[in-house]
């Protein structure tokens, strides 16, 4: 499904990976475990955008994407939640979903907006109060919900249980487990 191949990048003039290759196939589930600063967002992260200086080759479902714009990344089913959520905290809970679901026409908003409901309940429960006022395992299911809502084939997760209690990590991993098993 996806494929990164000698992909180096640098922060500076440090670089972070030398000649990174992975190879990820439909359904797996892939981690990548290192210390901090060793480089382990750097491939989610340029599996959909172009920093300067990231010298890369990727192809997704076989098709060479190392030049391709974010957007087309994006609308060719690859979503990201980014490390520490990044929720749009003055907007509802409600509202958040719709920022990963602009591609979607109102009928395929709603199925979406249901089945991201269904995934975590306690967002349906929560859908008029704001996001920043939420805790953090409750934020990190809303990241995840948003980037559901674009109905990807892949998604990347960085540090999805940073700072979360044993209880709500377990939940988002099984959550993950859920959606692998309704590929």
């Amino acid at each position: 499904m996806l494929t990164f191949d000698n992909v180096s990048a640098h922060y500076g003039k440090i670089q972070a990976l030398h000649n990174v290759s992975l190879h990820i196939k439909q359904g797996e589930i892939v981690t990548l475990i290192g210390a901090n600063g060793a480089g382990k967002t750097h491939p989610p992260r340029h599996a959909v955008r172009r920093p300067a200086r990231l010298q890369r080759a990727h192809c997704l479902d076989g098709k060479d994407i190392t030049d391709w714009q974010t957007a087309k990344i994006m609308r060719e089913a690859v979503a990201i939640v980014p490390e520490g959520r990044r929720v749009f905290s003055r907007m509802t809970v409600e509202e958040n979903p719709a920022m990963g679901g602009f591609f979607a026409d109102r009928d395929q908003f709603q199925t979406r907006i249901k089945w991201v409901y269904e995934l975590f309940p306690r967002l349906h429960e929560r859908r008029i109060q704001r996001a920043g006022t939420m805790s953090g395992g409750e934020q990190q299911m809303l990241a995840i919900g948003r980037a559901l809502m674009s109905q990807p084939r892949l998604l990347l997760l960085d540090e999805p249980s940073l700072g979360l209690a044993p209880i709500i990590i377990q939940q988002i991993f099984d959550t993950i487990e859920q959606l692998r098993e309704q590929e």
